[in-house]
């Protein structure tokens, strides 16, 4: 702990249009907050229409924990001042030294931005940026120079004057905006060690679903590094959805009936086909209401539409393929982003990179794989997976 003490402003974007439903929106929020400074002693409350944190720690250590919840669309830290202008005053040059602080020296532009929300208050909002304005250019950070510039400033320096208090802020750092997870019903995803599938579950977990994964291990096919790539991808993951479940099945049996029954170039088809009937099984005994993959069309042999179709037709549920239409640059942009690309580059292989044949099937029908899969003892192996499922549980 530093001793400091840091209070921050929360704005967020979307919530604000759902209308009637707007008020669980901003509840959902609050927990999502709630749950990321707990480990820190940190508060958070509503009041007039905004949303607040305070933690015992200083800005950096406040920006780490809230950048990562989704539902924020921005958020500042403040200071909050007695109705007194000498005080704003004060308060306004401390913020306006503070975000100054994060630029490079030289001279530096800024304006003032005030809104009096209390209008009891003796000064208006022109005469209060005027006063606070002049009192901030007499007394310039050592080694700045200072100039007003109404059109595009280094810093803005925002006051809100409401009944009970001041708020004065000049710093902003970005939320990942979306929706709080939790918002939107809960999903589970199919978790391979590769680039795509934990982007697929940030994007899902961005859209305010809950999601749980399941990963499909084929000991001694697959390396226990293998699943413990998969186990670090699902800790990433909690960092900003959390917690998050991982059921991870042992495929083993699954696998090895499929080479025994099915020609070499049907065996990626019928694992999906398995995979996706075992992963239905799971949601609904966990109340997932869709399945989540990191398929994108055209990337591999069974993402071509006829795969996609002929592998989904096995499952009830709902698909969500969120990176359907992006290409793999764009998709290691945004692995590299959320930090789940070191882990998913690492040499360990899953069970469908490993089973690739030389000529898999690409424009697979989906009577073709019933005829393809039809001596495989389908009911008795997915409940053998089933039965020897693993669930791990990761805290944010």
């Amino acid at each position: 702990m530093t001793g400091e003490t840091t209070l921050v402003l929360i704005r967020y974007g979307e919530i604000g249009l759902k209308g009637r439903n707007r008020p669980a929106f901003e509840r959902r929020l609050a927990d999502r907050v709630r749950l990321a400074l707990k480990p820190i002693g940190g508060r958070v409350w509503r009041e007039h229409g905004r949303l607040f944190a305070e933690a015992p720690v200083g800005w950096a250590e406040m920006q780490r924990r809230l950048e990562g919840v989704f539902g924020i669309v921005s958020f500042s830290p403040v200071r909050r001042v007695p109705l007194d202008l000498d005080a704003v005053i004060a308060a306004a040059r401390d913020e306006l030294r503070g975000a100054l602080s994060d630029r490079p020296p030289g001279p530096a532009t800024f304006r003032v931005a005030a809104r009096r929300a209390n209008k009891r208050f003796p000064y208006q909002s022109m005469d209060i940026n005027r006063r606070v304005g002049a009192a901030l250019l007499a007394d310039p950070p050592p080694g700045r120079g200072l100039a007003v510039d109404l059109g595009d400033p280094d810093v803005t320096v925002h006051i809100e004057v409401r009944d009970d208090a001041a708020y004065v802020f000049a710093r902003t750092a970005a939320g990942p905006g979306g929706l709080p997870v939790g918002s939107s019903g809960r999903a589970l995803a199919l978790l391979s060690g590769g680039i795509d599938s934990p982007v697929a579950v940030w994007m899902m977990m961005k859209r305010g679903v809950q999601v749980d994964a399941v990963h499909f291990h084929s000991y001694p096919f697959t390396s226990d590094r293998s699943r413990e790539k998969v186990v670090d991808l699902a800790r990433i993951l909690a960092r900003y959805g959390g917690p998050l479940n991982l059921h991870v099945v042992h495929f083993t049996d699954v696998q090895t009936a499929i080479s025994r029954h099915c020609p070499p170039q049907w065996i990626v088809t019928i694992m999906r086909r398995m995979m996706f009937r075992i992963a239905e099984r799971l949601a609904a005994q966990h109340g997932a209401l869709a399945l989540v993959t990191g398929e994108s069309v055209g990337q591999v042999a069974s993402q071509t539409l006829e795969s996609l179709q002929t592998i989904g037709e096995v499952a009830a549920l709902p698909v969500l393929r969120p990176l359907v239409g992006f290409d793999k640059t764009e998709i290691v942009e945004m692995a590299r982003r959320i930090g789940t690309y070191e882990t998913s580059i690492l040499p360990y292989q899953d069970c469908c990179a490993l089973f690739v044949p030389k000529n898999p099937v690409t424009r697979p029908r989906p009577e073709q794989a019933r005829a393809v899969e039809a001596p495989l003892d389908i009911e008795p192996l997915i409940a053998g997976a089933l039965e020897r499922t693993e669930t791990l549980r990761f805290a944010p």
